[in-house]
């Protein structure tokens, strides 16, 4: 009978779990596909559209108030300017989504997103027109170049 080889049982464990880990990983890409349901298509663009809301509801009130100045009613009727047209150029402009004639509702474009863009247009509305109150004499970035 031979000796007895010593196994370093961390190395082996060590090996193990490498050879575990790249099988996981090349289970996980194959099985990453794309959406295939119509629900989960629908899901992702009403995703992709609540982003960008989100985005656009921080980006209209930075403009409105630092760029333009408006205040009052003219923030407000920026805000609905961007609120109800923007979703729709970005749908059918950027994303150039096409909608079946039977499915297609105007409120699958507008719904995705509301609570968020008034948030954040709220909350950077008021903390820019906060911020710019405390600046003597200054209104907009475009009061100084006329």
């Amino acid at each position: 009978m031979g000796k007895h080889k010593k196994v370093d049982i961390r190395k082996r464990r060590q090996r193990l779990l490498k050879e575990k880990r790249k099988e996981l990983q090349q289970k996980s890409i194959k099985t990453e596909k794309k959406p295939t349901k119509a629900l989960d298509i629908r899901l992702e663009k009403e995703t992709k559209l609540y982003w960008i809301r989100a985005l656009t509801g921080a980006l209209s009130a930075l403009l409105g108030r630092l760029i333009f100045g408006f205040i009052g009613w003219f923030l407000f009727l920026w805000m609905l300017a961007w609120w109800f047209l923007f979703p729709f150029v970005v749908s059918f402009i950027i994303f150039r989504y096409e909608y079946d004639k039977e499915e297609w509702y105007w409120k699958n474009i507008i719904l995705p997103g509301i609570g968020i863009y008034f948030f954040l247009f709220m909350i950077v509305g008021v903390f820019i027109h906060t911020t710019l109150y405390f600046i003597p004499g200054f209104s907009s970035v475009l009061e100084l170049f006329t």
